[in-house]
């Protein structure tokens, strides 16, 4: 897995029979900006392209998405909170997994090769072309487990 420019998201998009548009190349410098441990829903895209007068529907926004995605420069994220998020798909050593309270959405981001070489290791075995491995873990955080004790 590669991180990816505008040219090797053009080649491959052209590769699928697909054009990279000016929407397609914005939205993927969107998420090449972004701070490490920063998650993106579609609704937050589109308020940061609206602030930069960026006229771009959330349809095409939820399109781009979901077929940015599907290629693997994307990671879709469910975070619990009913919607999901999107962040950059970093190649390793930067690839990460997440642990979410599912009270205050508290996300921690965690690395753990073991994970990503069963992953790897599975995918191969079976044919696969690996394009993301992540484990996202769901439990309840210590502040929120001390506000569950009755007093």
């Amino acid at each position: 897995m590669t991180a990816y420019s505008s040219a090797s998201l053009k080649a491959e998009l052209n590769e699928r029979g697909w054009r990279l548009t000016p929407q397609r190349e914005t939205i993927l410098h969107i998420f090449q900006e972004l701070p490490q441990g920063e998650h993106l829903s579609a609704e937050d895209l589109y308020q940061r392209l609206e602030e930069r007068g960026e006229g771009i529907s959330l349809s095409t926004i939820y399109r781009t998405l979901k077929l940015m995605a599907r290629m693997g420069i994307l990671r879709e994220l469910d975070l619990g909170e009913g919607h999901k998020h999107y962040e950059i798909n970093q190649p390793y050593p930067h690839h990460h997994h997440h642990l979410i309270c599912i009270r205050c959405n508290e996300t921690i981001e965690f690395k753990n090769e073991s994970i990503l070489k069963t992953g790897a290791k599975t995918a191969q075995k079976e044919g696969y072309h690996l394009l993301d491995c992540q484990l996202t873990i769901h439990g309840v955080c210590p502040k929120c487990q001390r506000s569950l004790i009755p007093v």
